[in-house]
């Protein structure tokens, strides 16, 4: 087994440009209520509730990408209709991904619908024609790639069967990457493995291991064997299998691993696989675009699957939630983060419709009134954040024999508390500029503040926010706790 704690600067991946390539298609999503069965046949009937488009297949590597920070150029095929046009304008509107389609004429844009009944999926209905492409459909997909080529750092060949991958498509863009040194990530569906001869890994998931090898793939040692043969079969340098609730089993031969190794999965609940596979293989290509080795990026790659799998639906990763992962499994505190991190945090809680509070004090020695307001604060919302000031906005404020506790303390000891969700030091006198970054649902402070004298109240106010006042529990004050330690009084 594979020891050791995942490390990686993800914030280095900022400027790293990947180019996919492969098959995009649309994710449809139609969520309804089912009350009854249909009396024409035993199926359910789905009431109509709401719809909607993701990007899928290549786009969802794309977009994961752009999610960890890194930057995508999508190169892909798309057909000349609505749902093309739909895949474009959806990529055209996300930062740090660079559309680059051929357009086919007569042939249909792939799209999967999902039908969902309280959150379940009911069906999948799939629109769908394998591409056949010429001549001029591979020179200009060829044309395409040359035309980055000096600006990317890695290459991912995301393969969906629908036809962009060809043979004749993959030895050349495989063979040009390899001749410029960059890394090439390849997520296979084809028997044909050894078409992706010369890449550098191959991400393939353990029921296409299973079938390539013919080995089970259920035990630790089916699972590398499978790897062995999988690499000698499609000549890449290294192999990594997923294998869902059982982890990875990484082979990379190349670079000083003999034997094939494996680490369990850090999924903690899983509602939908349905794009961890790009998840890993965008992680990988940053991973590898960045000089890490196949094993450290699996790993990598591990953790930020397990955060995928615990989402609904085609989702990503975002670059804030992998790193507060990776700081968890090296012994960090994940509640203690930066502004930017948790900008993205909170960003991130927002789209799945939670309710933020935000409170804010120097925290110096903790005391019940302050759990208390902490309590109550959590009450109001469904995730706190709390600003700390740091020591030197301490010593402005409350004079220079403040703090008691450092910052370092201070934020440990919050983050400790249950109701606590996020903390966050700030070095100016107030938390204004922290407010205007994540603008709160619900703005909270102690009794001892009005709305008018609470800092940020008028800016919440005015974007449809709450101010919550919460009375303060009566002889408890960390000024009052230190005047009686230094008068001895123990009561």
């Amino acid at each position: 087994m594979l020891r050791g704690t995942p490390k990686s600067d993800v914030a280095s991946w900022r400027d790293k440009r990947i180019l996919v390539l492969g098959d995009v298609m649309l994710d449809r999503f139609v969520s309804g209520r089912v009350e009854r069965l249909s009396p024409e046949a035993p199926i359910p009937i789905l009431h109509f509730q709401s719809e909607k488009f993701m990007l899928g297949g290549a786009a969802n590597v794309a977009r994961n990408i752009a999610a960890l920070a890194g930057e995508a150029v999508l190169v892909g095929v798309l057909g000349e209709d609505e749902h093309g046009d739909l895949i474009a304008k959806c990529v055209a509107e996300l930062e740090h991904v660079e559309g680059s389609f051929v357009r086919v004429a007569r042939h249909p844009t792939t799209v999967k619908t999902r039908f969902v009944s309280e959150g379940q999926q009911i069906m999948r209905l799939d629109v769908e024609r394998r591409l056949e492409l010429d001549e001029d459909h591979v020179a200009e997909i060829c044309t395409r790639f040359e035309g980055v080529a000096g600006r990317i750092d890695a290459v991912v060949l995301s393969d969906y069967a629908k036809g962009v991958l060809s043979p004749v498509v993959i030895r050349r863009i495989v063979d040009m990457a390899r001749a410029r040194g960059l890394p090439v990530v390849v997520d296979p569906k084809t028997k044909d493995v050894r078409r992706y001869s010369g890449a550098s890994v191959l991400t393939p998931n353990r029921s296409e291991a299973a079938m390539l090898t013919s080995l089970d793939c259920d035990t630790d040692e089916t699972a590398e064997a499978a790897a062995k043969v999988l690499r000698d079969l499609a000549e890449v340098d290294a192999v990594v299998l997923t294998r869902g609730a059982q982890g990875m089993t990484i082979y990379d031969p190349v670079n000083g691993e003999s034997r094939p190794s494996c680490i369990p999965t850090a999924a903690r609940e899983v509602f939908d696989v349905s794009g961890a596979g790009d998840t890993v293989v965008a992680v990988l290509s940053l991973a590898l675009a960045g000089g890490m080795s196949v094993a450290a990026g699996a790993r990598i790659a591990n953790v930020a699957a397990g955060l995928v799998v615990g989402k609904r639906g085609t989702a990503v990763v975002k670059a804030s939630e992998l790193a507060s992962a990776l700081r968890a499994l090296s012994g960090a505190n994940p509640k203690i983060v930066a502004a930017d991190a948790a900008d993205a945090i909170v960003s991130d809680w927002n789209e799945r419709g939670l309710r933020v509070g935000f409170t804010n004090g120097c925290f110096d020695l903790l005391h019940p009134g302050h759990v208390e307001l902490l309590r109550q604060a959590r009450a109001s919302c469904d995730r706190l954040v709390v600003g700390l000031n740091s020591d030197a906005s301490v010593r402005r404020l409350k004079g220079p024999t403040r703090p008691v506790q450092n910052e370092n303390a201070r934020s440990t000891v919050m983050a400790s508390i249950g109701s606590v969700d996020l903390v966050i030091l700030f070095e100016e006198d107030t938390p204004l500029e922290l407010i205007q970054l994540l603008k709160p649902d619900v703005l909270i402070k102690g009794g001892d503040y009005t709305i008018d004298t609470v800092v940020g109240a008028d800016l919440v106010q005015a974007y449809g926010g709450k101010t919550l006042i919460v009375p303060l529990e009566a002889g408890h004050s960390t000024t009052s706790i230190i005047s009686r330690a230094d008068a001895g009084d123990a009561r």
